[in-house]
């Protein structure tokens, strides 16, 4: 089989990996473009809240949840202590044959970030080994077995204990750390006229890139209360945002999913939110109709992130 991977794309720890679904690109049109310029050259004036922003509906829930939000109280981590962010997560992978056919996969795997309350002591980051989920096709139980094999032997993600400074794991820091996302405004119109600035030529679309960039903030597990409550806001600015499910299970939590559909290639970005507390449960990216072996319906990507606060971590000892 040929080792070419591909599938839906999903963020990692290091700078040097580029935030999800940022493959596609098109150009800004229409008011986005006229006001583009503004962005370049300050995250004041822009195009957030200057055209009509997200349903009535999906904006209540963002309100909702950013004022939920705010009572919410952070984990307290001490100097000896780790904030622990859980990921669970399932996604989709396509495995070209030698005959140029594809498989079509899912696989899911556990990540679980430690990040010390002391910014003198290294984050560490226990990563699962990937586990195939579902093939789609008429594949036999050998043929499963050989993709997955054909996989591993690609160095397809295994089992890795990870240790770094600032989470630079692969060489350069993290993408977003607790010192970075604490510079972000909580203003919600300067907040959002930042990402799309920051976004411009990247993503499937100007608006759905946005909301890709929050969702990517918010499931790191780092985004405080306050941070939460404006990227809720923001993306209650967002055109084209509405209710897509009124209730989600993720690992065991339910919520309201909020999302935002992509003509384009027919995929829909989600954010699951617990309104109660205004904490999320995760998110996902669904494909509305069928496409290289995946049927509609399908989430390409998911996941549901748990913060704790631990007082240690794993070493290659207790593995």
């Amino acid at each position: 089989m040929d080792k070419a991977i591909s599938g839906a794309r999903t963020r990692t720890i290091a700078k040097t990996k580029a935030r999800r679904r940022t493959t596609w690109t098109l150009g800004l049109t229409g008011v986005a473009a006229a006001l583009a310029v503004g962005l370049v050259v300050t995250d004041v004036v822009g195009i957030a809240g200057l055209r009509p922003g997200a349903s009535a509906a999906a904006a209540e829930v963002l309100n909702s949840a950013a004022q939920a939000a705010i009572a919410t109280s952070d984990p307290v981590v001490g100097p000896s202590q780790y904030l622990r962010i859980k990921t669970d997560a399932v996604f989709g992978g396509t495995l070209g044959k030698d005959d140029g056919t594809l498989v079509t996969f899912l696989a899911s795997n556990t990540d679980t970030l430690y990040i010390p309350g002391d910014s003198n002591r290294n984050w560490v980051w226990d990563r699962s080994a990937r586990k195939p989920v579902k093939f789609f096709g008429n594949l036999t139980e050998e043929e499963q077995a050989d993709t997955w094999k054909s996989l591993n032997a690609d160095g397809f993600q295994g089992q890795e204990l990870l240790d770094a400074r600032n989470g630079a794991f692969y060489g350069s820091d993290a993408i977003d750390t607790p010192e970075s996302l604490a510079k972000l405004s909580r203003d919600p119109r300067i907040l959002l006229n930042h990402i799309y600035r920051i976004n411009i030529g990247a993503g499937r679309s100007v608006d759905g890139q946005a909301l890709v960039h929050i969702a990517d903030i918010l499931r790191t597990g780092l985004a405080t209360a306050d941070l939460r409550a404006a990227l809720y806001k923001a993306a209650a600015m967002i055109p084209g945002v509405t209710v897509t499910e009124q209730q989600v299970t993720l690992d065991g939590r339910s919520g309201i999913a909020i999302g935002r559909t992509e003509d384009a290639d027919h995929t829909r970005q989600d954010i699951i939110i617990d309104p109660a507390n205004g904490l999320v449960i995760g998110e996902r990216e669904v494909l509305l109709e069928s496409a290289n072996g995946f049927p509609a319906g399908t989430n390409l990507s998911s996941t549901a992130v748990t913060t704790t606060v631990a007082d240690s971590v794993p070493t290659a000892a207790s593995k």
